[in-house]
């Protein structure tokens, strides 16, 4: 039977997607096929399960594949041959290229690069995608409008790759080390640890809403906050003596030649 949808891997990123694309109205949950191998995940989401991706990609019109990059090759050598010549298939596996996928799959299949992150989980992830030359451009915002169920999304060619890891993809990891660094020092101060830790979360969170939100650039609002000869402008000068700015650069770069080099 002909579905919209099929899932292939449902870990924590798969379950997100599911979740943000059913939770719009976008795809309703009768009409995805979940393939993983044990049939809860899928149970749990309201979807048709199978432990079988040959089933699941069948007469599936989009195929979103959501393994571990080590486990990709095998798994879509596994199905390629039942997916539908004209569906559009879309990859969040890290690292992989399109150039990869177009070996596994063939270079005149439909085929999207996608990386989201973390926050995806809770409606709040980042993705890139990328398409190959077969997509055309209303194919591509389909897949866009899927992506941004769950957060935002943005058209990324794929040189850019790179960037998009060192400022998305990993970057939850260097503002979870931030939000224990201001937690730390709220509780040097005396302040108790979890409400130490809800102070700088909701601090974080609050100000990347308000930039997006606002369209105000992060310089401005570091401004507007900063009275002179104040307690803001005292941080901000001992975060620039203590090399903050170069710092964070310097790990985003690291996370991005690292994945050049995978």
């Amino acid at each position: 039977m002909a579905k919209e949808l099929a899932l292939i891997g449902c870990g924590n990123m798969g379950s997100a997607i599911v979740k943000g694309i059913v939770g719009s109205g976008l795809i309703a949950a009768g009409d995805i096929v979940v393939s993983d191998v044990s049939e809860v995940a899928s149970a749990r989401l309201g979807c048709t399960g199978t432990c079988d991706n040959v089933e699941a990609v069948r007469d599936a019109a989009m195929v979103i594949i959501a393994v571990k990059p080590q486990y990709l090759d095998d798994v879509v050598r596994g199905f390629a041959d039942a997916v539908a010549p004209d569906a559009l298939v879309v990859s969040i596996a890290a690292g992989v290229t399109l150039a990869r996928l177009e070996g596994l799959l063939g270079s005149d299949r439909k085929i999207v690069r996608v990386m989201p992150n973390l926050p995806a989980m809770v409606l709040a992830g980042m993705s890139s995608l990328t398409p190959n030359a077969q997509v055309s451009a209303e194919e591509c915002a389909r897949v866009q409008e899927l992506f941004e169920s769950f957060g935002r999304a943005e058209v990324v060619p794929e040189h850019l790759i790179d960037a998009v890891i060192a400022a998305s993809g990993s970057s939850p990891a260097y503002v979870c080390v931030f939000i224990e660094a201001l937690a730390d020092a709220a509780v040097a101060e005396g302040m108790p640890r979890a409400q130490a830790y809800t102070f700088a979360e909701q601090a974080v969170l609050g100000t990347a809403k308000y930039l997006l939100e606002t369209g105000t650039h992060p310089a401005v609002l570091k401004d507007m906050v900063s009275s002179p000869a104040g307690t803001t402008i005292e941080a901000v000068a001992a975060l620039e003596a203590g090399g903050f700015r170069a710092a964070v650069i310097d790990a985003a770069r690291a996370a991005a030649a690292k994945n050049r080099a995978m």
